[in-house]
């Protein structure tokens, strides 16, 4: 990628950083009060995941821990609040930490530091506060997910990164985006997502893409819940004044 359209690129290591954080040790002391046996020294790898029924099954953003063994099995449990704010507060040092040495290399050479996010990925609030979140440019963020790719392809960008499964590379298990954060693939609910926008009538929409009214219904829910809940994420600081 680089190398066709001449970046000249730069490496930098944070993983020491993010042990002089806590990162890996904070997470893991929540990841063992769920399931005590958890030991990354022997290969064991977590993530944390979404239900994937949205369409089938009205629930909530309830996450669930997952922790895979060297050889593959699986161990799934429900999150308790206290441990799933630890492992997400945790794990955010490495968003703050690569934000963190890209201004580092922004003020050096006078540039600005663009950001990645798509449209999904800030109105939804699939982004770390002062992480991939402090950028001085939103590039694509009023760009869909599928709109990026067609974007990426109109503008050359190799075959291999467009087909690759996205995914924040956050979590030491395998996790794409969609069993992570947004419970759906991208070409739906993108489509979902501009006709609730638009205030396409359910009948239509559900007549469209060959779903039903109240498939249709539980994915707008779950389109307003996460504008809702992370509109925190997307406020300027708070100016309080004294009079």
């Amino acid at each position: 990628m680089a190398v066709q359209f001449g970046v000249d690129p730069i490496l930098e290591n944070v993983t020491p950083a993010l042990q002089g954080f806590g990162c890996y040790r904070r997470r893991d002391e929540a990841i063992r009060r769920i399931f005590p046996d958890y030991n990354p020294e022997r290969g064991d790898t977590a993530k944390i995941v979404l239900p994937q029924n949205l369409l089938q099954e009205s629930s909530l953003n309830v996450f669930s821990l997952v922790v895979v063994s060297p050889d593959g099995e699986e161990r799934t449990a429900m999150l308790p609040r206290a441990e799933f704010l630890q492992i997400v507060a945790a794990s955010n040092f490495k968003q703050r930490t690569r934000m963190a040495m890209l201004y580092y290399y922004a003020e050096w050479r006078n540039f600005a530091v663009i950001g990645t996010a798509n449209r999904n990925e800030h109105d939804q609030g699939f982004f770390v506060k002062y992480g991939d979140g402090g950028v001085d440019i939103k590039a694509i963020g009023h760009l869909f997910k599928t709109q990026v790719y067609q974007l990426a392809e109109y503008l050359g960008v190799p075959e291999e990164i467009r087909r690759r499964t996205p995914t924040t590379d956050t979590y030491g298990a395998p996790c794409n985006q969609q069993e992570f954060f947004f419970r759906l693939p991208f070409e739906t609910m993108d489509l979902l997502w501009f006709a609730q926008e638009h205030n396409v009538p359910l009948a239509e929409v559900a007549r469209v893409m060959g779903l039903t009214e109240i498939q249709v219904r539980r994915a707008f829910d779950d389109f307003t819940r996460k504008l809702r809940g992370t509109e925190y994420l997307r406020l300027a600081p708070l100016d309080i004044k004294q009079k």
